[in-house]
């Protein structure tokens, strides 16, 4: 199964590019992560982008609104979607610093919150790709994660 991470605009803060980078460069190892970036806008504008490029993959928006869940249990979320066999990509959508309008929430397959707190969308990117990473490692076996 093929991830892709689409977000709205190339991360321009130092910490943010060098940390895509470096975890883009551990997950490579773990299948396919695509990181593919939309031109920032508005929220309508971005959030059209965001299902444009995300055709035919099942949708995860990241939204402070969606499901919480840990690290074992989105670890499990994820195997339990390449089992399916029915899904060949999962895109996990980052919408601009406004965020995702109503429209894109209807349309994603599932609402996933890293946080409850709003996170500005370069943090958050660097935030999912550790937990795919994390995830990825909990599958393979690796001793990355510890509970």
């Amino acid at each position: 199964m093929r991830i892709r991470l689409i977000v709205a605009g190339k991360p321009a803060l130092a910490y943010a590019k060098a940390g895509v980078d470096e975890y883009l460069k551990r997950l490579a190892r773990f299948g396919t992560y695509e990181l593919v970036t939309v031109k920032a806008g508005t929220s309508e504008e971005v959030s059209i982008r965001l299902l444009e490029r995300s055709e035919g993959c099942f949708r995860i928006a990241m939204d402070e609104r969606g499901e919480s869940l840990g690290t074992r249990a989105f670890s499990a979320k994820l195997t339990s979607l390449a089992d399916r066999g029915d899904i060949k990509a999962v895109a996990f959508l980052i919408g601009a610093a406004d965020g995702h309008n109503d429209a894109l929430r209807a349309s994603a397959d599932h609402l996933l919150a890293l946080s409850p707190l709003t996170l500005q969308h370069e943090l958050a990117l660097l935030v999912l790709l550790e937990q795919l990473y994390r995830a990825a490692s909990l599958q393979s076996g690796s001793p990355y994660h510890r509970d």
